[in-house]
């Protein structure tokens, strides 16, 4: 099974001016998070940059995660995407953190279909970047969803996405990571789209629910 991370990138804004949650608390949370993902056999795709899912990756990784998928625009014209080169190819105890990396070729691309490569999309906090990526994620679940001659040409440009091939689509919110849960519209959306809605209040209920989909995907034949 695939978990998609989409959190912020300003730690620091994010989780100690606005949710005020103190360095200490923080390493505790990311540790807790890296250990159940790592125990669940599950792997991990980001995006390479700073934020809170390549922290929760190096950890994963150390903690012997199974593998990190990147998803980079390396072919980006436009904007580019050699500051992400560093986070590319950081190594963790010797290892490299990422073990493969899928080409999204524009940051337009790479926005809109991070959440779709795994088969459920873990939201570690609500900034304007992962509000945008969970949104466009299961718009565009959405439309490919749906078994029509545009779904499947959909399909065959998100060749590498993992959303729905398995188990319906799933968004788990981290509710540590957030102020509140998501609002009432956006719930519903994400529920017309096909997809799945689970919030964690603790990393024992997150571990619940990795290990209830770990067992649906298991029962699953792709």
């Amino acid at each position: 099974m695939r978990v998609s991370l989409i959190g912020p990138g300003d730690m620091k804004f994010h989780f100690n001016e606005l949710l005020k949650i103190s360095q200490e608390d923080m390493n505790k949370h990311i540790y807790e998070l890296s250990e159940a993902l790592a125990k669940s056999k599950c792997e991990l795709v980001i995006l390479p940059d700073k934020g809170i899912a390549f922290d929760v990756a190096k950890k994963y990784k150390e903690l012997g995660g199974k593998g990190v998928i990147g998803t980079a625009p390396l072919s980006d014209g436009e904007l580019g995407a050699s500051h992400l080169r560093p986070f590319m190819e950081a190594r963790i105890e010797g290892r490299k953190l990422i073990d493969e990396i899928i080409d999204t070729r524009s940051w337009y691309k790479q926005d809109a279909t991070q959440a779709l490569f795994g088969d459920c999309v873990l939201l570690l906090g609500k900034s304007l970047g992962s509000m945008g990526e969970l949104n466009l994620g299961f718009y565009i679940y959405k439309l490919f969803s749906k078994k029509t001659e545009s779904s499947k040409k959909i399909d065959e440009i998100l060749s590498h996405a993992w959303a729905g091939k398995k188990i319906p689509f799933t968004l788990i919110v981290y509710l540590p990571f957030v102020k509140e849960k998501l609002d009432y519209e956006t719930e519903n959306y994400i529920k017309k789209s096909g997809g799945r809605i689970a919030y964690a209040k603790n990393i024992e209920e997150f571990q619940n629910i990795l290990g209830v989909l770990a067992k649906e995907y298991c029962s699953k034949k792709r």
